[in-house]
């Protein structure tokens, strides 16, 4: 037996032991030789959070007179917020992945319980959703937590059906996968009122599953079911038919309730110029931009720094989502690739969406900016889902693949395994000797 044999074995057998009892997770587990992550993450994320801070604090004085609070309640809670990312971050940067992997129906258990409680408390005739859990003065979105569990979750699912080679089962793979979606679309499309995390969850599934090898065909059947669910959710509520036309005729729409965000959203933005007005020289801030600080907060940025610093902004989100992709297509562990994917999707398309709505490319979605909006949930479980990318970034390996049937070295998506062909011990034993 090799040396690198007697390594992985002794990895194997110490991932099978975990908190003092043998556990068999089902899936594989061995991510390789450790190296140093990629420190670059932690330091997009904290640049993206400090400009969030200094844009609510550059609003303070507006939103004191709009909400009629304490000068120092945003930015006091927005400071927490950070602090409690940053632990979050640790917590899941330092904590191995086979803790997550072991503890998963556990998190999906609270992430349930807490989607449930957010149904039946009261809630806030300012925010009349089923969206928050509220205890006293503290308030949380059970959706963050939800999406933090969905993509542990899916990404053990699809990691276990590559190693049993059931990704095209239909019973196995495909039919646990529209139950889910079927599901959730009730609960957080209709019941909770939130389309545009429905459309987060929806991209985590579709996305991770097509990295995983699931049949295009079967992608599109799940493609038919979230259009009837749209369609089915705009049709039941007639403000989404509303924001719809204002989509579609904005101008037309600007003093409707439907439509007045996005109009004001459009002057924000188009104000800012080139350069912008200046930090803490926002006008639409003054109760014209309804959600300033939250959902709205790129158009109140694009206000304050002009064209210039909005490409700015953008290049960050740009940069560090082009880090996971180069993350994940350098991982040789299918659950470590798919969770990456799976954190990319979330944070890319969440972003996609917010910014895309507040420049009238997309129809209006309350959906905070990862990092940026105020909003302590978001932070908190973005910043633990970048921590689990921050530390599977230090077992990346400079060795593609390979495709055993072609020979050759191929990006992520081109090694996509359809039709559960792929065998990812075929693909080590083959990187081992070519080593």
């Amino acid at each position: 037996m090799s040396r690198l044999d007697m390594f992985k074995n002794k990895n194997s057998r110490q991932r099978n032991t975990f908190l003092g009892r043998k556990t068999n997770f089902g899936i594989d587990l061995n991510l390789g030789r450790k190296h140093k992550p990629d420190y670059w993450i932690p330091i997009i994320c904290f640049l993206l959070v400090m400009i969030g801070i200094i844009v609510v604090y550059s609003i303070t004085p507006a939103l004191k007179l709009t909400t009629g609070l304490s000068p120092g309640y945003y930015i006091s809670r927005q400071i927490l917020a950070t602090i409690l990312s940053i632990i979050a971050f640790l917590f899941t940067a330092l904590i191995p992945l086979y803790f997550w992997v072991d503890k998963r129906n556990w998190i999906v258990i609270v992430a349930i319980a807490t989607t449930f409680l957010a149904i039946i408390l009261p809630v806030n005739p300012a925010y009349p959703a089923h969206r928050w859990v509220r205890f006293g003065g503290i308030s949380f979105q059970s959706i963050e937590i939800f999406k933090f569990a969905v993509v542990i979750w899916l990404a053990y699912f699809f990691a276990k059906a590559i190693k049993d080679r059931t990704i095209t089962d239909f019973k196995k793979t495909f039919k646990p996968l529209i139950i889910l979606l079927v599901l959730t679309g009730v609960v957080v499309a209709i019941i909770q009122s939130d389309l545009g995390s429905m459309g987060v969850l929806f991209a985590m599934l579709v996305i991770m599953g097509f990295v995983a090898g699931l049949p295009l065909k079967k992608i599109m059947v799940i493609f038919g079911f979230l259009i009837i669910g749209l369609i089915i959710s705009i049709v039941i509520f007639p403000y989404r038919i509303a924001r719809i036309e204002t989509y579609l005729h904005p101008q037309s729409n600007c003093q409707s309730a439907a439509g007045y965000q996005a109009c004001q959203a459009l002057i924000a933005v188009g104000s800012g110029g080139l350069s912008g007005l200046g930090l803490g020289h926002s006008v639409q801030a003054y109760g014209y931009e309804p959600e300033a600080s939250n959902d709205s907060i790129f158009a109140i940025y694009a206000e304050s720094f002009g064209f210039l610093g909005s490409i700015i902004l953008v290049g960050l989100f740009f940069i560090l989502f082009y880090k996971f992709i180069k993350i994940a297509d350098s991982l040789n562990n299918d659950f470590a690739r798919l969770l990456v994917i799976g954190i990319l999707a979330w944070l890319s398309v969440q972003t996609v969406i917010n910014i895309g709505a507040m420049v009238g490319l997309l129809p209006l979605k309350g959906i905070t900016l990862p990092f940026v909006s105020y909003g302590g949930t978001s932070v908190i479980f973005s910043a633990a889902a970048v921590g689990l990318v921050f530390q599977i970034s230090g077992y990346t390996s400079s060795k593609k693949s390979i495709n055993p049937k072609r020979g050759i070295n191929e990006g992520m998506f081109n090694r996509r395994r359809v039709g559960g062909s792929h065998n990812s011990d075929i693909n080590n034993s083959l990187n081992i000797e070519k080593n």
